[in-house]
């Protein structure tokens, strides 16, 4: 079945483009915990693409994911969606088959499979650079707290515009060896520290969910997730900002060349110019925003985030936690 996307049909749309990260997630559950004998990615990303097809718009991916080959398969970068007429509106769109595909083969937390889509040229797009330091916070941060700002200094406006002591906030961070000095940082100033080893998505939004256990996001990570934690947020009324960060030597180079600017922030009325979005993502394995896929019998559940924009500027976006039961094909019939 496929879906159009137009006005009052938009919380209809949702549940379609829920169907593109549930059959991720559910592809994605043979590499769970299991090493490097888990296979390849494929088949979760050509279970993503098979549904991207199904919906009836025209748009773009910006930032997608190539399979391990050279065929047409995969969803990557640049990828053409025509399934929505001449004169239908364009998308710019972001995936993730595989959100924390190199934690998902020891079974650890927060790995989902998420899109984001927004109208063309909305995005902001990061070019060549893979990396990018962000913060992430509720609404009542928004153009409060400077990123520029030590981290104590941030910890501090923070504390004051939460009401909160700083001995009692919580920021996510991803447990990377870069993040050291920011950890010792962070403790310093008498906060606590959440580390994770993957899913800076979750804690972006977890961040900016309002009475969540996460105060804010701190940290360098991939510029894909940051992307899909703009739009998220945008329509959360939260508050986010990138900074162009790059890693590698390589990266660093590219971006160099691309005339990035790695100093300042942007913040997230250019990362995302548009209220018009809507947000997927759904669990592989359980994390801090909802379940992983579970097997029971003949039946397999999934657990998903629907995340839209509000219908006028300035009105409240939707959201919702979606527990869906699927019948799994019977053997030989897949």
């Amino acid at each position: 079945m496929s879906v159009a996307v137009n006005g009052c049909d938009d919380q209809v749309f949702v549940y379609a483009l829920c169907r593109v990260t549930e059959a991720a997630a559910r592809a994605a559950t043979g590499l769970i915990g299991r090493g490097g004998r888990g296979g390849t990615t494929r088949t979760a990303i050509e279970a993503m693409r098979a549904e991207l097809d199904k919906l009836t718009i025209n748009g773009r991916v910006v930032i997608g994911e190539d399979c391990d080959d050279t065929d047409d398969t995969g969803v990557p970068s640049g990828l053409e969606l025509r399934g929505g007429g001449a004169d239908g509106p364009r998308y710019d769109i972001v995936v993730d088959p595989i959100e924390g595909i190199s934690y998902l083969a020891r079974g650890m937390t927060n790995a989902m499979a998420v899109t984001a889509l927004a109208p063309e040229g909305a995005l902001f797009d990061p070019g060549p650079a893979f990396y990018m330091e962000k913060f992430a916070a509720s609404a009542e941060a928004k153009g409060k707290v400077d990123p520029t700002a030590p981290t104590q200094v941030k910890l501090g406006q923070l504390s004051s515009v939460l009401n909160k002591p700083v001995s009692e906030l919580t920021v996510f961070v991803l447990e990377k060896p870069r993040h050291r000095e920011l950890v010792g940082e962070i403790h310093n100033a008498g906060a606590r520290v959440a580390l994770y080893p993957a899913g800076d998505v979750a804690g972006a939004l977890m961040a900016a969910l309002p009475g969540s256990s996460i105060d804010a996001l701190m940290g360098t990570g991939g510029a894909r997730e940051g992307m899909l934690s703009a739009v998220a947020i945008r329509a959360l009324g939260g508050e986010f900002r990138m900074r162009v960060d790059p890693q590698l030597t390589t990266e660093k180079a590219a971006v160099a060349k691309a005339g990035l600017d790695t100093e300042s922030w942007i913040g997230l009325d250019d990362l995302v110019t548009s209220d018009s979005v809507h947000f997927t993502a759904t669990g592989i394995t359980t994390g801090l925003l909802f379940e992983g896929v579970e097997r029971d019998g003949k039946m397999e559940r999934t657990q998903s985030l629907l995340i839209s924009g509000p219908v006028a500027a300035g009105g409240a976006g939707r959201r919702q936690l979606l527990t869906t039961w699927h019948e799994l094909p019977m053997a030989g019939n897949a």
